[in-house]
């Protein structure tokens, strides 16, 4: 989001049936519109090649039913496409002038928020496998469904953008560790006891937990952490790191007093304690001083929660992606994982997945942040895997478009300066298969398609051209420049000689 937009957002009101909140009517429809470009199922966003909505799932989960219903959405009032995100949500493309009745098509299925106001705030994300996967150490989706139910139902919590968003990691190995959330919690154990490691402004595959609770007060966690940064938002606040970031609230000059808002620690050998804070990351180039400067910001903001927290433990969780069958932890059941070529599924496919859900698992589909999908509780998983590779679903690495990620690109963006989902297609046959470097083309530096840096990104420069950069660790953005301007030819010839270097994702 642009830094123009505020964190805290002032919301105008359309009639519905929803419960109302505040403000003008602007027309008859059922709508909570604010200033704010992302899309949401209940605002569509225009973009080059129509509007787009998009549909935010708990926990990356819908039903087989719902998902025939936004395959009917994209067919009737739109051209069709649809997206899988990478925050496990789902959105629908070239949706023209009756908007309006694909919006009620998609509340009628079950897909919308308990109040329209809370439409954009439920960003809630967790691993597509929780509460099957055979590492994880709680299941957190009763956990999720607290926290959504307050986003969307307390009034307070509309004001946080769009883009504040929280993940919850139950300790599974299939999981997105790479995505920075505003708030993270990481489940592990401690003397037989189960807790929460939490963090701020970052991600738990690669940033240090800042402290840890109980884990029955998760929650309450959530709701202490979310209270205490809108009482100390700024208009520019828009996420946590824009709060830790400023001059005024490092740490010493706090002028604003904590509220009276307590978690109490359940009894335990290991006393309450403030916990040391970890790094907040800072652009490349900053000196000591600046990391200090945000180290204490983070230990101010856990002081004004009024929270007695524990220390954080030392190592970070691990996790890893694969495609295809894998074990549950339910004794005889598996989940295939998939990917939607370059993160787009058709009508048919969404449905014939929820139709193989339907016969062959529980009735139920899962989105994954890796933009595809995931069907559980499958007894015969061998011709479930056959019919989703025959609906156009990868469903193994040696896939020529398993290792790409792609944007929209010019095809349906004004910002694109390359079609780069045409372009993605052509490159990957020019990589040799299972390459172990993974590529994102994007048409700008927005990086709307990745949330996290990718091995290789290329970035359109112009139509069929792009510069090749390489994750490096040490330095901010996509990372370091290797080429400018390189054709795809050019640029596959640099990929292939990376791939003989032995350079993995």
């Amino acid at each position: 989001m642009p830094s123009a937009k505020a964190g805290i957002i002032p919301r105008l009101t359309h009639s519905s049936g929803f419960s109302r909140v505040s403000g003008a009517p602007l027309n008859k429809t059922s709508n909570v519109v604010r200033p704010s470009a992302c899309p949401g199922l209940l605002r569509i966003v225009q973009a080059l090649d129509g509007g787009i909505c998009r549909i935010k799932l708990a926990g990356g989960e819908l039903g087989a039913d719902q998902a025939e219903a936004v395959a009917e959405a994209a067919e009737r009032f739109a051209q069709g496409t649809i997206e899988a995100t990478n925050r496990s949500n789902l959105q629908i493309r070239g949706i023209g002038e009756r908007h309006q009745a694909l919006i009620e098509h998609l509340l009628q299925a079950g897909l919308g928020p308990r109040d329209a106001a809370g439409d954009d705030v439920r960003n809630v994300m967790l691993s597509p496998t929780a509460g099957i996967d055979p590492q994880q150490v709680v299941d957190t989706r009763p956990l999720a469904a607290q926290v959504i139910h307050s986003l969307e139902t307390e009034p307070r919590f509309h004001a946080l953008s769009a883009k504040f968003a929280v993940q919850l990691h139950g300790g599974e190995r299939l999981a997105m560790l790479e995505h920075h959330h505003d708030l993270w919690l990481s489940a592990f154990e401690r003397d037989g006891q189960c807790w929460w490691a939490f963090g701020l402004a970052g991600c738990p595959g690669s940033d240090p937990a800042v402290g840890a609770v109980p884990f029955d007060q998760g929650h309450a966690l959530v709701v202490a952490v979310l209270d205490r940064f809108l009482e100390l938002a700024r208009p520019e606040h828009t996420r946590m790191r824009d709060l830790l970031a400023d001059a005024f609230f490092a740490g010493r000059g706090l002028s604003r007093p904590p509220r009276s808002h307590r978690i109490l620690v359940a009894d335990t050998s290991m006393p309450a304690t403030t916990a040391k804070a970890g790094k907040i990351a800072a652009p490349v180039g900053a000196g000591s001083a600046r990391e200090e400067a945000a180290t204490d910001t983070t230990q101010a903001f856990l002081s004004t929660l009024g929270l007695p927290v524990c220390p954080a433990p030392l190592g970070r969780p691990l996790a890893t992606f694969k495609l295809g069958i894998q074990p549950q932890r339910q004794a005889g059941l598996s989940f295939i994982c998939t990917l939607a070529p370059l993160g787009r599924l058709t009508p048919a496919m969404l449905r014939g997945a929820a139709q193989l859900a339907r016969e062959h698992g529980n009735g139920t589909l899962r989105m994954t942040p890796w933009q595809g999908l995931l069907l559980p509780d499958l007894r015969d998983p061998e011709p479930v895997l056959q019919a989703l590779t025959q609906l156009g679903f990868i469903t193994g690495p040696q896939q020529p478009l398993a290792a790409m990620i792609a944007c929209t690109g010019a095809s349906g963006c004004a910002k694109g300066l390359a079609d780069t989902k045409a372009d993605a297609v052509r490159l990957a046959a020019l990589l040799p298969a299972r390459a172990p470097l993974s590529v994102h083309l994007s048409g700008c530096p927005r990086s709307c398609a990745a949330a996290h840096v990718a091995p290789a990104t290329l970035l359109a420069s112009s139509a069929g051209h792009y510069d090749l950069y390489l994750r490096d660790a040490e330095r901010p953005g996509f990372g370091t420049l290797l080429a400018r301007h390189l054709s795809l030819d050019a640029a596959a010839a640099l990929l292939r000689d990376r791939s003989r270097s032995d350079t993995h994702d």
